[in-house]
């Protein structure tokens, strides 16, 4: 049965906007390898909803308003690991808009806790086809019921990179006073990378765009996409990359507790993978500013975090 939305005019959009971006770019110091090198990250868990995928999410709905695709009471369907579903739920409850998720079983149990507390509908799909699965279970809901569902698909919407194209990588340039020299960053949706490496090298054609892969398709980092074995998203530009490199789970495990010793902090598994492979990377380069993004932080990573840091 379909639920019918309430009106949502300028004023509401723009309070959820204004929730959004202008996060915190943070400088690691103790993970520079050589002295003429910085290492910064962009703080995303500042964001509504607590992680990167808000810009995004907040672009697609935005966007699927204006164009008439939710109207009539139609439900926002998509698939996800995680953390574009509680985006997209968060700026959903706000707005009244309902929401269907196909996600995989075996995301965290903090973020189903919080999805369901966010009252998505929820579908869970099977652990060992990840995001892939949850894409095809959402089309085919889709094509059984076009009428009830509107399907944002994040792994094809244009206006999942725009978001970091207007949004993270101006930041990043300002921020780091027009001295970035390299943007090393993960390939999930691969918005983020494609979005925010386009612009930078609109801004400096001589910044190097390192894009960050699992080193096999077994890994830990939820949405994170292993090339060679996943789908890869439709909006992906292979072109945008100027190299692609791999990183363990392994290494993001020990960047994780290594940020925590050194200050405290606990990072996602993500966030800790771009740390450690900026913190490789800073040991081959003699002068530098690199900059990456730190989708969230470890509120969503309780069983991940336990293992880590028995009790």
């Amino acid at each position: 049965m379909q639920t019918a939305i309430k009106h949502i005019d300028q004023a509401e959009l723009l309070a959820v906007e204004k929730q959004i971006g202008n996060t915190r770019l943070k400088r690691f110091p103790y993970l520079e390898g050589n002295k003429g090198v910085e290492i910064y990250g962009k703080l995303e868990w500042e964001n509504l909803s607590g992680s990167i995928k808000a810009r995004a999410a907040f672009y697609i709905i935005k966007d699927a308003f204006l164009r008439g695709f939710l109207a009539g009471g139609k439900r926002l369907l998509d698939a996800s690991s995680g953390n574009t579903g509680i985006a997209y739920a968060k700026i959903a409850q706000i707005l009244g808009i309902p929401v269907t998720l196909c996600i995989p079983e075996n995301a965290s149990r903090e973020r189903i806790k919080k999805l369901r507390a966010l009252n998505v509908e929820l579908i869970l799909t099977s652990r060992f086809d990840s995001t892939d699965g949850a894409q095809k279970k959402a089309l085919q809901l889709k094509s059984k019921n076009p009428d009830l569902y509107y399907y944002a698909d994040q792994y094809k919407n244009e206006n999942n990179w725009r978001a970091h194209y207007n949004g993270t990588a101006e930041e990043i340039w300002k921020q780091s006073q027009n001295r970035i020299t390299h943007f090393i960053n993960a390939i999930g949706t691969s918005g983020t990378f494609v979005g925010t490496g386009r612009k930078l090298k609109e801004l400096n054609h001589d910044i190097k765009l390192i894009a960050l892969q699992p080193d096999s398709a077994l890994h830990g980092m939820e949405g994170w996409k292993h090339l060679e074995t996943a789908i890869a998203p439709e909006i992906y530009d292979a072109s945008v990359a100027d190299e692609v490199r791999e990183i363990s789970t392994e290494s993001a495990y020990k960047m994780i507790r290594r940020v925590k010793q050194e200050e405290g902090l606990l990072i996602s598994p993500s966030a800790a993978a771009n740390l450690a492979a900026a913190s490789k990377f800073s040991k081959e380069i003699n002068t530098g500013v690199i900059v990456t993004t730190l989708a969230d932080n470890a509120d969503k990573y309780g069983e991940i975090i336990d293992f880590l840091f028995p009790k």
